[in-house]
């Protein structure tokens, strides 16, 4: 195989692979909500099986028809995963990113209970069973709106970052003063179990496993309490700017990058805001290109 031809193989630009592209990456044609509307369906039902299939009385009574849904499921998930690889045009850049890695995740553990039953002695395969939960992840893939808080992450992400390493010094702060306060005879045996109490008593968790019994432990834990409903509220806040502040700015889109499969492009962008690459041009009432 020359390296022409190799090349070649790696971009999927024209013909089918093209119409399948736009059907399973892309949901601004009706073909593609109809994919991902699908998808979102076998989905629920999967993680369903699994969840109803790790209680023992149903299990007992339903564990054929759950075996022969879960083959149908991953049979379904395996092909619709290497029809990913056939069309995207690096393939490899797919199966490393998180939704790729998530999709692998999906379907392996059905292979590994019956390809390597020798495991059985050294990992139960219920344990594999479970991971098959991972699938649920791949709904923020077919989402709008997961897709929209994820970018509003992203973009806040310096933002949280301050905000956390602020609650971090808060509590390092308090959990040391009250070590000092209450000390080991009240359970605050050190700075590190200290800060712990902080921890949770920012948070409004407050396990109870250690409490303050001094007067003034209990005026600091107030304060903490108090000052834990006043910053619970902060990134959320933040994250919530973002989100309106990127919904005014441009309607979302499912427009996906061809070469490093960057979504959410302007319906009127030319070029992927990520990598520069060329975007494919349709509309989105319009069905996907050859058909």
């Amino acid at each position: 195989m020359t390296s022409e031809t190799a090349d070649d193989l790696g971009r999927p630009l024209s013909g089918w692979r093209l119409r399948l592209y736009t059907i399973i990456f892309e949901a601004d044609t009706r073909a593609g909500r109809l994919f991902d509307q699908a998808l979102i369906v076998a989905i629920v039902a999967s993680v369903a099986v699994v969840l109803a299939d790790s209680v023992h009385a149903v299990s007992a009574r339903y564990g054929g028809a759950f075996d022969v849904l879960e083959w149908a499921f991953t049979l379904a998930f395996t092909v619709e995963y290497l029809a990913r690889l056939a069309c995207v045009r690096r393939p490899w850049r797919y199966a490393t990113s998180f939704f790729g890695v998530v999709d692998l995740l999906s379907i392996l553990p059905t292979y590994f209970a019956v390809l390597f039953p020798e495991w059985q002695s050294l990992l139960d395969v219920r344990i594999l069973r479970l991971l098959r939960v991972f699938r649920v992840l791949k709904l923020a893939a077919y989402l709008q709106e997961y897709q929209a808080l994820g970018r509003a992450l992203v973009a806040s992400r310096r933002k949280v970052l301050v905000f956390l390493s602020a609650v971090m010094m808060i509590v390092l702060v308090m959990g040391t003063l009250m070590y000092v306060v209450e000390g080991p005879a009240n359970g605050f045996t050190s700075i590190p179990t200290a800060v712990y109490w902080a921890i949770t008593t920012m948070t409004t968790v407050g396990f109870g496993d250690i409490t303050p019994k001094t007067d003034v432990g209990r005026l600091i834990s107030s304060v903490m309490m108090l000052l834990g409903w006043g910053t619970l509220a902060v990134p959320t806040g933040i994250v919530t700017a973002e989100m309106t502040a990127r919904r005014m700015l441009r309607p979302p889109t499912t427009r996906t990058c061809h070469e490093c499969l960057t979504e959410g492009h302007a319906p009127e962008a030319d070029f992927c805001m990520h990598c520069g690459a060329r975007l494919h041009a349709y509309h989105a009432d319009e069905p996907p290109p050859g058909r």
